[in-house]
């Protein structure tokens, strides 16, 4: 690689971080002037809940399992479904689940399931009147692209990107302002910590 294809991959490498954080900075303004308060009760869910389950599919499922970490290290009982140690979900407990066209159908199956047994369901999605969304106690809109939208008129990112990052975002939102209403100092949360690294 030249010099100049060099400089012009860091170039549209930097042009391509300001769409991304331009189009979560759009995400975040929509979320904070929603008048519902799905957010809130999104966190309200999950602190009273017995245990958490996480499922996402793709990308969104691995910005879920950061979630759970988080979550996990607040001292809240959480699994991942599909890991083997995962036990059965049943009434009391709540199914986090991230979809962005809400018909995914091992997410909406693993739904079905979480709410026939009396589980609560916190849906992320784009898509309210989806199945998913539905079958939620809480949905937590999120105005991003599906990710068939190949039109470029939400987004300019690669099938649902956005979505996945917001996910990603909404997640720690809902673990920070859950944290900071514990009290607890990051000190104390530090020991829970993964230690056989």
């Amino acid at each position: 690689m030249n010099e100049t294809t060099t400089t012009q991959t860091r170039l549209a490498v930097a042009d391509a971080i300001g769409i991304i954080t331009a189009e979560n900075g759009r995400v975040v303004d929509a979320l904070r002037a929603a008048s519902d308060s799905s957010l809130d009760d999104a966190g309200a869910l999950l602190a009273s809940a017995p245990r958490v389950f996480v499922l996402g599919a793709g990308r969104s499922g691995l910005a879920l399992k950061m979630t759970a970490m988080r979550l996990m290290h607040l001292g809240l009982d959480v699994h991942v479904v599909g890991e083997v140690t995962s036990p059965a979900i049943t009434a009391g407990d709540v199914l986090l689940v991230a979809s962005g066209s809400g018909t995914t159908g091992a997410i909406v199956r693993a739904a079905e399931t979480a709410h026939g047994v009396g589980a609560s369901i916190l849906a992320l999605t784009t898509a309210p009147e989806s199945p998913l969304g539905r079958l939620a106690a809480v949905t937590v809109v999120i105005p991003a692209a599906a990710k068939q939208d190949h039109a470029g008129q939400v987004s300019a990112q690669y099938s649902g990107g956005l979505f996945e990052q917001s996910v990603l975002l909404v997640g720690d939102a809902i673990f920070h302002a859950l944290w900071q209403a514990s009290g607890a100092t990051a000190e104390q949360l530090w020991p829970r910590h993964a230690n056989l690294e």
